[in-house]
């Protein structure tokens, strides 16, 4: 639906003749009308449900934007009623481009050609957890998963979006180290140890996260003596080395790893106190399945950065 607006403020001319470019635009690509455009309500930017006098703020806020940032990227864009987000966002779009592509454009148009990443990151999808900002990586600079708990399944326990993916990063782009990054007060974790061992579950989240079932038992194993809190804090960064156990079960990996060409560490983001562990495993420390399915393993190389 296409809102008729009256105008009733001096940004008439601009109102109409925004007004105009979208629809124009939307007679136009008529696939952006459709109910099967994904988001739908956000197909133009802004909600086809939009009050007028909402637009009117837009068409604004648009005229503020252009024809260059006149903001501080990091800044937020407000209107009478709530923070603009995507004005926000397209503030640090276009930052991005003026201050980070066009200065960079050999790179990013090699970029464009191929991708030779270093690093395959899996790191947690919590919004306080983001790889690139807390440890720099640049476009081009690591292939990255993120999923509930930075889990790895084991292979045993059948395809999924992340093992596709480490399947790409290995095998195609050959990734020459695989850190898997942790973090404090991770709900997933705490799912994870709250779920009923041998109680079948309908969400999907108590599904996935069963994949640190290991990792809990041995947490529980080594923290009976603690309050819950504390055995979550040490059952997130078990499952960080679970999880690196669990990269040896992929054939393509393991062989990689004993070539010596592949690298995989752990890594647990503390943001109560902005500090960051790193370690190393050490697979030729790692046994065999014992009877349990379990293995043991050993780290090396530990570091604290605060």
């Amino acid at each position: 639906m296409v809102w008729l607006i009256r105008d009733r403020s001096k940004t008439g001319s601009l109102v109409r003749s925004t007004f105009d470019l979208v629809r124009s635009f939307v007679h136009g690509n008529s696939s952006l009308c459709s109910p099967l455009s994904t988001p739908s309500s956000f197909s133009l930017g802004f909600s086809r449900t939009m009050p007028r006098h909402n637009f009117a703020k837009w068409a604004r806020s648009e005229a503020a934007f252009s024809p260059s940032i006149k903001e501080n990227p990091g800044t937020t864009v407000e209107t009478d009623d709530k923070q603009d987000l995507f004005g926000l966002m397209k503030q640090r779009f276009l930052s991005f481009k003026q201050q980070k592509y066009t200065k960079e454009l050999e790179h990013f148009q090699a970029l464009a050609e191929a991708q030779s990443p270093k690093f395959m990151v899996i790191a947690c999808a919590d919004s306080r957890v983001c790889p690139s900002n807390i440890l720099g990586f640049q476009p081009g600079d690591a292939f990255m998963i993120r999923n509930i708990a930075n889990l790895v399944p084991p292979m045993k326990n059948g395809a999924t979006e992340c093992n596709a993916a480490l399947e790409f990063a290995v095998t195609i782009l050959k990734v020459e180290n695989i850190l898997v990054i942790g973090h404090s007060s991770c709900a997933g974790i705490e799912a994870l140890m709250n779920i009923q061992d041998d109680v079948q579950s309908r969400s999907f989240i108590n599904k996935w996260v069963v994949n640190g079932k290991v990792a809990k038992s041995r947490t529980k194993a080594a923290t009976a003596h603690l309050s819950f809190g504390p055995q979550c804090k040490f059952c997130e960064k078990e499952s960080v080395n679970q999880s690196l156990l669990n990269l040896l079960s992929y054939p393509w990996i393991e062989e990689r790893v004993k070539k010596e060409l592949l690298s995989l560490h752990g890594g647990y983001y503390d943001f109560s106190n902005c500090s960051f562990e790193k370690w190393t495993l050490d697979w030729r420390g790692c046994n065999v399945e014992d009877e349990e399915g379990e293995r043991s393993y050993t780290v090396k190389d530990q570091e604290f950065w605060c």
